[in-house]
């Protein structure tokens, strides 16, 4: 510790009052009486957003110990999420909101200014703490006994501004990178995808269209009854197993025993390169090649492409990408996703010759690759960005900054 600072706790420092509890039945849709909850915290930033606001009947009658005061920190208390738990929002202004019963405030006592609170309620070290908390049986709840006892280094107030003032800048620069490294990605992004679209709506001479069953065979998955899994055996690929553009056999990958079906299952074998769609659930319309070169068993729901020689299997692959999106789109009031067969077979390609195809897949597949080394770059700037915010905080509560 910092010769001239003190360890504190949260208890030592701050007053903590409960949130507002009332009746489902206050509930109305506009009022004067606006609730504030776990959801007007943004867990990544720790900021106030105001998009899903709650509102009570003005007939409640809101206390001001349960309205949000200036300079008071406004914390998540119990949540149904335990990422959210802990998580807190620093008031910048008298909105005469109230908070609502799963929330708690903080007020910061005279010698602790509360944006220096804050800032150390963001730290790795507050996040550890809540993280220690929550992994007992009570994992949704907090409550403020526990968190009291959270240490709290404490300089003098002068080097409390100071720490403040160094923070509150490095983070609004951080922050204007960060928005700058994610558009960027996300146009990198979008330009590939408005490349992919202008290749089946900009065509060129000789191309015709098809239905896609006049071209490609679609082979739908088998039923295998859950009751015969086993530990081990002959792999089954499920909707759940179909992810970007691949095959994750690491996710929750079943087996059978042959010997328990009279059925003749050759048909429903994948081998290295097949391309499968899984048609219904929450992957639905996900896509994804086999590169492994196991032989895996089709699962109801699951489609397997059978190109003829008329048709690249990396071309079908970036037709659908576009079209299998489209038809989503349309179905995104259903209440379960879901593609079915029919609707498959009768997606119309537009299909060039077999050698303009494979040129087309070719300069598709290497713009491909410069989107995700693009990607990658900003990803990887991102979690830097994230490590030296990580880093300032740390320096800042130990007196290295």
């Amino acid at each position: 510790m910092k010769k001239g600072w003190q360890t504190k706790t949260i208890g030592d420092v701050c007053e903590f009052q409960r949130g507002l509890t009332y009746a489902k039945g206050d509930e109305v849709d506009v009022s004067d009486n606006v609730v504030l909850r776990a959801t007007n915290i943004d867990l990544a930033t720790n900021l106030l957003i105001f998009d899903e606001l709650k509102y009570i009947s003005d007939k409640v009658v809101v206390p001001e110990s349960k309205k949000v005061k200036k300079g008071s920190l406004m914390i998540c208390m119990a949540s149904g999420s335990k990422s959210h738990l802990g998580k807190v929002a620093f008031i910048d202004d008298d909105y005469g909101y109230a908070f609502g019963g799963f929330m708690g405030m903080l007020t910061p006592l005279n010698g602790l200014l509360p944006k220096y609170l804050f800032h150390l309620m963001t730290s790795e070290d507050y996040k550890d703490f809540i993280g220690a908390l929550s992994d007992g049986a009570n994992i949704n709840n907090l409550t403020f006994d526990k968190l009291k006892v959270f240490p709290v280094p404490a300089p003098p107030l002068a080097e409390q501004q100071r720490i403040v003032g160094l923070l509150d800048e490095a983070f609004e620069g951080l922050a204007t990178a960060k928005a700058n490294a994610e558009k960027n990605l996300q146009n990198a992004c979008a330009l590939f995808e408005s490349h992919l679209q202008s290749v089946f709506t900009q065509r060129g001479p000789g191309w015709v269209e098809k239905r896609l069953e006049d071209v490609c065979g679609l082979q739908n998955g088998f039923a295998f009854k859950s009751s015969t899994f086993k530990p081990s055996g002959a792999p089954i690929l499920r909707i759940s197993n179909i992810q970007d553009g691949r095959v994750d056999a690491g996710n929750r990958l079943v087996f059978f025993d042959p010997k328990d079906y009279r059925e003749n299952l050759d048909r429903y074998r994948i081998v290295e390169d097949d391309l499968l769609i899984a048609m219904s659930g929450a992957t639905t319309g996900k896509l994804g090649f086999n590169t492994e070169s196991t032989v895996y068993y089709l699962n109801q729901r699951v489609g397997k492409f059978e190109p003829s020689e008329k048709l690249n299997k990396r071309f079908l692959y970036h037709f659908l990408s576009t079209k299998v999106e489209e038809n989503l789109r349309i179905s995104a009031g259903a209440a379960q996703p879901n593609l079915s067969t029919e609707q498959i077979k009768g997606f119309v390609l537009p299909l060039p010759s077999v050698d303009e195809q494979e040129r087309i897949v070719e300069a598709l597949e290497t713009l491909s690759e410069e989107t995700q080394h693009l990607a990658r770059l900003y990803e990887r700037k991102l979690a830097l960005l994230e490590a030296l915010k990580k880093s300032l905080l740390h320096q800042a509560f130990t007196g290295e900054l």
